[in-house]
């Protein structure tokens, strides 16, 4: 029998994603700004690619959060 679907705690947990993936996308931005030109121009290139997707991560999880709202408000 399959587990039922426990979302009570899916936008606490979204959110916490969000203030994690914020964090590294700061953490990768001071990275580049102290260091950028002492990097490898490829290394340099694919953290700006990584933050890039960490954006649209954070597109995602706020739109999961929208979901998640319209969930509890149907109830």
């Amino acid at each position: 029998m399959a587990k039922p679907d426990n979302r009570a705690d899916n936008v606490e947990k979204l959110q916490e994603m969000i203030s994690d993936t914020m964090e590294n996308m700061r953490e990768t931005e001071d990275q580049l700004k102290a260091h950028a030109d002492e990097m490898n121009a490829q290394d340099v290139q694919d953290l700006r690619a990584k933050n890039a997707r960490r954006e649209e991560a954070l597109e995602g999880f706020r739109e999961e959060i929208k979901d998640e709202a319209d969930h509890q408000n149907r109830m």
